[in-house]
């Protein structure tokens, strides 16, 4: 039997890699003489950079940046001679700031445009950055001030998206050699219901107040990155990912004119996914949570889609009811791995073992 094992991070417990080796004990538990393939999987979100890495045999750095709430983070990215990888949750993540200490008006990108810097003077032809995992919704205001396009108020001085009244300032001309790629792990437009803040804000620490006062922020920003790409404003808020780590898309696909791809899908491409499951009796893969979200790009429906007629089975820490509705269209099965008598720390602390006994509980039931 052959068996491909294509997790994405389960996130603040399991990286892609330690989730592909917890799932590969639990299929050997069961199957010992199967024949295992293992595909760590990211989607643009955190872990993207050491995945694609590994994928591509890249060189990995560290640089001191500029953390969401402006103190300095040690961000890890990767390059080699052609490609740049970059991924914003290493400067900009929601695991860099505790749940009581997140503010969505003050946490910024400025780290994420320092990481893209850093990278631009390796010269590549091509950068790849992940947008996923992000603290942030300031429509890539802060980024796009470390490139030196910066948001000013009416006075002309540099300010934050609620204040701003215009845009200033001038790309490094190096970019216009560069191909940039967005590994992107949502579709949400910008602005609107399904928009970066309705959807995403409050887990960011945006209240029901904050929410539609942060909207209408993000549909001037779109009317000012218009006018200052000359573009149309209606398509910066309503492309589909301009939405991505809370409007990060827009400004990268208006100002740098990046090309958005699913992260998942651009991976899944690189390790020639669909020649290694042709073959595969059964593919595993998981995330840390299932949900309604996971079919809007997320690294498991990508790979469900990607392997065909072959049967998928999800694994989640938590598994919503919403998820119901991936099955059978989706995902053969959903499984979630979490332990119900235990807290979420300790769920979380054991998260490879309950992976494991989930596995094998799924494979023994067959």
């Amino acid at each position: 039997m052959k068996i491909v094992i294509a997790p994405d991070s389960f996130k603040e417990s399991l990286t892609a890699v330690e989730a592909c080796t917890a799932v590969a004990a639990g299929v050997r538990d069961i199957l010992p003489d199967a024949e295992i393939i293992e595909i760590p999987m990211a989607d643009g979100g955190e872990g993207t950079v050491g995945v694609f890495a590994r994928a591509l045999d890249l060189e990995q750095h560290t640089t001191a940046v500029t953390g969401p709430l402006g103190d300095p983070v040690e961000a890890h990215w990767g390059s080699d001679s052609a490609t740049a990888v970059v991924e914003l949750a290493e400067a900009a993540g929601i695991h860099l700031v505790a749940p009581a200490d997140r503010d969505i008006w003050a946490a910024d990108t400025r780290g994420v445009g320092e990481l893209l810097n850093a990278a631009l003077d390796t010269t590549p032809q091509a950068l790849i950055i992940g947008l996923g995992g992000s603290v942030t919704t300031d429509g890539g205001l802060g980024l796009l001030a470390a490139l030196g396009v910066i948001a000013v108020d009416t006075d002309g001085q540099p300010t934050g998206l609620r204040h701003a009244a215009g845009i200033t300032g001038e790309l490094d001309p190096r970019w216009d050699a560069v191909q940039v790629v967005i590994a992107g792990d949502v579709d949400y437009p910008l602005c609107g219901p399904t928009g970066a803040a309705a959807v995403f804000g409050p887990q960011k620490g945006a209240t029901d107040s904050d929410i539609p006062e942060l909207d209408k922020a993000l549909n001037h920003w779109a009317d000012l990155l218009a006018d200052y790409t000359g573009t149309d404003s209606a398509t910066i808020r309503d492309t589909p990912g301009a939405g991505a780590a809370g409007g990060v898309g827009a400004a990268l696909l208006s100002v740098l004119h990046a090309e958005m791809r699913s992260g998942a899908d651009l991976l899944l491409d690189l390790v020639d996914f669909r020649r290694q499951v042709a073959d595969a009796d059964l593919v595993l893969t998981g995330e840390g949570k299932i949900d309604a979200q996971t079919g809007h790009g997320k690294a498991p429906a990508r790979v469900a889609e990607a392997a065909g007629q072959v049967p998928v089975v999800a694994f989640g820490g938590r598994v919503d009811a919403a998820a119901e509705s991936l099955v059978p269209g989706t995902f053969t099965d959903t499984v979630g791995i979490s332990d119900s008598a235990s807290s979420l720390e300790e769920n979380l602390a054991d998260a490879g073992t309950n992976l494991r006994k989930a596995v094998a509980a799924w494979l023994a039931a067959q």
